[in-house]
């Protein structure tokens, strides 16, 4: 099986730090004194960085965590208020802000690699949506999520588009229009995230999802994930279809033939791909 050297990659980007361990990317928000709010600079950091590992076949994970006291309170509401001081109050610069941060959740499905959130304390309004737009997520016991943002006259109706195709639609609602928090066994049994931990077993809980995942053949997982958000949205029998031919592509990969030629001869398989 191919792998990367076990060496560590670290780069200090300021607001966004990356570790590479193996074939897991770590991303690390690094803006504690905002609670790393999604502002302008982190919005471009995150999309920068999810650029440049889409392309990059030796990562096969990613785990995406924030530094201080919260996972991610949102959006920057100081540079938004800002952003109203202009000749439209701020309407150019609103649809410009939104239009980014949906960039930026959706190249997070695009990837082909899974993305893990690892969330502790508070993931609120975008921060909610980040967590939501993530394949799989763990959390600390006492992190709280909520789109909160009905609390100050603005409703969340980002954050709803992730947050409606993760859990329940009526609890979904329930969240958006009374900006109640939910903690994070109420967020694992709607479906949110996969996972409840202690805080003390966080990091290493989301390494290991990420290093189970990045085990496997990667050409395999990345087809997959894309056939799964594609499918999920089409009726039952387009889906098999869709699904059908995803199967015979897969099948023909020279690395899948050896993963079942290697299963039946009970040996390991010699993956030559990443």
């Amino acid at each position: 099986m191919a792998r990367v050297a076990s060496a560590s990659r670290e780069d200090k980007m300021g607001i966004l730090e990356r570790c590479d361990t193996n074939a897991v990317a770590h991303l690390h928000l690094n803006s504690p004194e905002r609670l790393n709010a999604l502002s302008d600079e982190m919005l471009a950091a995150l999309q920068s960085e999810f650029d440049k590992v889409k392309d990059d076949r030796s990562i096969r994970a990613i785990v995406l965590s924030g530094a201080g006291k919260a996972f991610c309170a949102g959006h920057d509401l100081k540079q938004m208020t800002a952003g109203r001081q202009t000749e439209d109050a701020g309407k150019a610069y609103f649809k410009d802000l939104f239009d980014r941060c949906a960039k930026m959740m959706l190249t997070i499905r695009a990837l082909p690699q899974p993305v893990i959130a690892q969330v502790h304390g508070i993931a609120t309004a975008a921060g909610c949506q980040l967590v939501a737009s993530c394949d799989m997520a763990v959390a600390a016991q006492g992190t709280r999520f909520g789109v909160n943002g009905v609390n100050i006259g603005l409703f969340c109706s980002t954050p709803m588009v992730a947050l409606s195709r993760n859990i329940p639609r009526k609890q979904a609602f329930e969240m958006l229009t009374t900006g109640h928090f939910i903690s994070a066994e109420k967020a694992e049994a709607l479906g949110l995230i996969n996972k409840v931990v202690t805080p003390e077993e966080l990091a290493g809980a989301a390494t290991e999802l990420a290093e189970t995942v990045a085990a496997k053949l990667g050409a395999a997982v990345a087809i997959g994930k894309e056939a799964f958000y594609n499918q999920i949205e089409m009726p039952m029998a387009q889906a098999y279809d869709y699904a059908g031919d995803v199967m015979v592509q897969n099948m023909l990969y020279r690395d899948t033939a050896e993963g079942i030629a290697a299963f039946l001869e009970k040996r390991p398989p010699d993956w030559q791909q990443s």
